[in-house]
């Protein structure tokens, strides 16, 4: 099967040479990384089958959070981990979009516009759900930054799980409608208003293009059911790369053809690009260095936990139904929701369990 490494070994030579001097480190990393996983340069283990006398080479992942193999396991492991944050409500799923003016700006400056984007999005939504016409109270919120469309290109955008209801001043429990939030429209002026005052703070507001802040700015609300469903929706996107080896479908002639779902027609379509192309799509999609991609914010941010597990308390006094649990996913369940268990490695041959010959040490060659 064709993988991103594959394109990586045979075209990133030439493409690192092409951009030697403006190529940052971290996607040089990445690059390396990904390469390199699943290689003898990595190391590993050597296994031996008693039944067929057969041999495995089982080498190490690179455990970069840009590699397609690598990060599968982790979506239970954190889906398991947010059961302390779950409350007996429903829950609305929220995408916050940078506009298209913004982008190549957000491109240039992409830990600072990040952050930006966060924060301006959780004030934005922090502040409209105060109002008593809405909520009137602080409102529970996870937020997952992605910066990709299905044909890899740039765009930034948050999705936030928000709880369906907030904790007011006086410790009462305010609950929202099972099919609205807050208007989307409000929401968008605030949250534009506040990305212009950050952008001001950081002195690049004279770079943006005076035409963004007269048009209107695009932001999604829906509702997505209970607290289980709505952390089980999110997990994709936290572990999910800009693009998964499954889709590749060839390389031939220095071309990439890889596939993706169209957004409107919901039908399968093909894209072919060059490969130097494909690889400066994908890396554009590597975050800083130590960036934090999911965040929370109001009553599910650390500070407040206190304040969430009084909600919690408020809601379970008043509620018939049993407290929703994470459980993990089913078999059938798309990676990344599929959890890969630890049982024995097996032989491929016959079935049988494998006996550890040997560790292998890591080569210095590249693969």
């Amino acid at each position: 099967m064709l993988e991103v490494a594959d394109i990586f070994r045979l075209h990133g030579p030439a493409y690192r040479q092409q951009y030697a001097t403006r190529l940052l480190p971290s996607h040089r990393r990445a690059m390396q990384d990904i390469e390199q996983c699943r290689t003898a340069t990595l190391g590993g283990q050597l296994y031996f089958c008693t039944q067929c006398q057969a041999q495995r080479y089982s080498y190490h992942s690179c455990k970069n959070r840009h590699c397609p193999k690598c990060g599968n396991e982790q979506a239970n492991q954190w889906l398991q981990a947010q059961q302390s944050l779950l409350l007996p409500i429903p829950y609305f799923f929220i995408t916050f979009t940078l506009p298209q003016e913004l982008r190549p700006l957000a491109r240039s400056n992409q830990k600072l516009l990040y952050n930006l984007l966060f924060r301006a999005a959780a004030q934005a939504l922090l502040k409209l759900a105060q109002d008593p016409r809405f909520i009137g109270g602080t409102l529970g919120m996870v937020a997952v930054l992605h910066t990709w469309t299905r044909q890899l290109l740039y765009h930034p955008h948050v999705h936030f799980i928000v709880t369906g209801g907030g904790f007011t001043a006086t410790g009462r429990w305010r609950a929202a409608r099972a099919d609205f939030l807050v208007h989307e429209k409000p929401l968008a002026i605030i949250f534009r208003a506040k990305l212009r005052d950050g952008l001001k703070q950081a002195d690049l507001f004279p770079h943006v293009d005076p035409q963004v802040w007269k048009k209107d700015w695009v932001i999604d609300c829906e509702p997505v059911g209970n607290g289980a469903a709505a952390f089980k929706y999110l997990a994709p996107y936290i572990f999910r790369v800009a693009l998964s080896n499954h889709r590749l479908l060839k390389l031939q002639d220095g071309l990439v053809t890889f596939k993706y779902k169209d957004s409107a027609s919901k039908q399968i379509r093909c894209c072919t690009i060059t490969a130097k192309e494909f690889i400066r799509r994908f890396l554009q999609h590597v975050l800083p260095p130590g960036f934090v991609k999911v965040r929370y914010y109001g009553l599910l941010s650390p500070s407040n936990r206190p304040r969430l597990t009084q909600a919690r308390a408020l809601l379970s006094a008043n509620s018939t139904s049993p407290a929703a649990t994470l459980q993990p996913a089913p078999d059938s369940a798309p990676l990344p929701l599929r959890c890969k268990t630890s049982a024995p490695l097996r032989c491929p041959h016959c079935g049988q369990p494998l006996i550890l010959l040997a560790p292998l040490k890591p080569t210095a060659r590249a693969p």
